[in-house]
């Protein structure tokens, strides 16, 4: 691999010396226990020195769920600090639109949608109106992926565009039926407890939680310029019947 990356080091542009590897998915990695250990832990703790051993600027993706557990000391003592990526705030933590993060979630929209027309409003163009893109952008929760699969879904539902109301509305309702198969009957309160407090307990029922994208961390700066975290659960939850029940136990 070091031959390779010696090869590949001759190609790059004028000014540049040091190459850089961004290993994606890893963060995916499906969570396996055997015993006490997990493959998480065999993979970015074992074999710590074999990921560190490439002469080369490395950027692994590593499962939330590790970043929240018990090991994370020891993630940090291998590899320096670890950059945990927030959702782009949509909402504040009250609930409200948050027009700054909205506007960045759009332009992740529009700089794609350049790729293929350059021409469109995305607004009035691409969308039918401003609503149904407002709508979509809010129901991604500020997670680029979620931002991205709901945009091609309702691509896919559009014989031309603008892309519609109607369409947005179906991809949104797939996507829902998709989480709401990912929580297990017991985690539905557990949902309806963050909803409300904006806080999570770090153990592993919450860590699942944030594996499968049903529970969402942002961040913000305070006044006194400090660093804030909330969690919420996904957009897409609000509107499933047992996630509605599970709250109204709770008011």
């Amino acid at each position: 691999m070091n031959e390779f990356l010696a090869d590949a080091k001759k190609h790059l542009p004028t000014g540049y010396t040091q190459l850089a590897v961004i290993v994606d998915n890893l963060d995916r990695m499906v969570l396996v226990k055997d015993g006490d250990r997990t493959n998480y832990e065999e993979v970015f703790l074992d074999r710590s020195e074999q990921l560190q051993a490439l002469d080369c600027h490395l950027i692994y993706t590593v499962p939330i769920s590790m970043l929240y557990s018990t090991r994370t000391t020891d993630l940090r003592d291998i590899y320096g600090d670890l950059q945990i990526l927030p959702m782009i705030m949509v909402r504040t933590r009250t609930g409200e639109i948050y027009d700054p993060g909205l506007k960045k979630v759009k332009e992740v929209i529009r700089k794609r949608v350049r790729q293929i027309e350059q021409e469109l409003s995305l607004e009035n163009g691409i969308f039918d109106s401003p609503n149904t893109l407002e709508r979509l952008c809010l129901m991604s929760g500020g997670h680029v992926r979620n931002l991205l699969l709901l945009t091609q879904d309702a691509i896919g539902r559009t014989e031309e565009l603008p892309i519609t109301e109607k369409a947005v509305r179906r991809a949104i309702t797939q996507a829902r039926d998709t989480y709401r198969r990912a929580v297990e009957n017991h985690q539905w309160s557990l949902l309806a407890e963050v909803s409300l407090s904006k806080r999570i307990i770090n153990d592993d029922q919450y860590r699942s939680l944030m594996y499968n994208r049903c529970l969402l961390e942002y961040r913000y700066l305070d006044d006194d310029g400090e660093m804030q975290r909330w969690y919420d659960i996904h957009p897409l939850i609000q509107g499933i019947p047992e996630f509605k029940e599970a709250v109204a136990k709770l008011l």
